[in-house]
């Protein structure tokens, strides 16, 4: 397959790259130099979670599986853009917001929800105050057979900040089913031809594995 136009969906990981609260930051540390030692290359520090990556089962469910023992299938596959972009401040997306995608969600569909929210407010405080799935259209979504769930804010579930005990139920629907959850996407608007095929690979990362920064993209067919 050649396709006509990749669309990057990927936020770029540097020392400036917005993390959820108490994550690692990353960082970056040159380990060889050209002048020095012939070559350049460069150390990575940087969390499991950061930047736009994927979320495994093991992230919330000790027993669940780890990023290694997951079929790739669940990283790639023929992609459904939700635009939900009228939500605002912690406003709940719900089966009303979804539903008018439903007919072309099935097994094997990447549903990623495009709220706008890291087109406009990535790097700011605002970043925290994305809208949200709610958990009844995260079940109705699972009973279509989705097991891919992607949005371009930084948690599909509500970021707590406020002292709150923090709910997960769209992260223990998802992944109790077996699923993923990419987040973090971006660029979601310049997807504008249909039947967008999306990749989201992450690193072949090795033991408890809980997730893995990937890079998003989304590729047009040429046929």
């Amino acid at each position: 397959m050649r396709p006509r136009r990749i669309v990057d969906l990927s936020i770029p990981v540097g020392p400036e790259t917005q993390v959820y609260p108490n994550d690692p930051a990353p960082a970056f540390r040159p380990a060889l130099r050209i002048e020095t030692d012939g070559v350049n290359v460069l150390g990575l520090e940087l969390g499991s979670h950061t930047g736009t990556h994927v979320d495994a089962p093991f992230h919330f469910l000790a027993d669940a599986e780890r990023l290694e023992d997951l079929d790739l299938g669940l990283f790639a596959g023929s992609a459904v853009i939700a635009d939900v972009t009228g939500h605002g401040d912690r406003e709940p997306i719900g089966w009303d917001a979804v539903g008018p995608y439903a007919d072309r969600l099935a097994p094997g569909t990447i549903l990623a929800l495009r709220t706008g929210w890291s087109e406009r407010h990535y790097g700011t405080e605002r970043y925290f105050d994305h809208p949200y799935l709610s958990a009844e259209a995260c079940e109705r979504i699972l009973e279509l057979g989705v097991r891919t769930l992607a949005i371009d804010a930084l948690n599909p579930d509500e970021t707590i900040l406020d002292g709150r005990d923090p709910r997960w139920d769209v992260h223990h629907l998802v992944l109790g089913a077996g699923g993923v959850i990419a987040e973090n996407l971006t660029n979601l608007n310049a997807v504008d031809f249909d039947d967008p095929f999306v990749c989201l690979f992450p690193l072949r990362l090795s033991g408890d594995t809980d997730g893995s920064p990937c890079r998003a993209v989304a590729l047009e067919s040429s046929r």
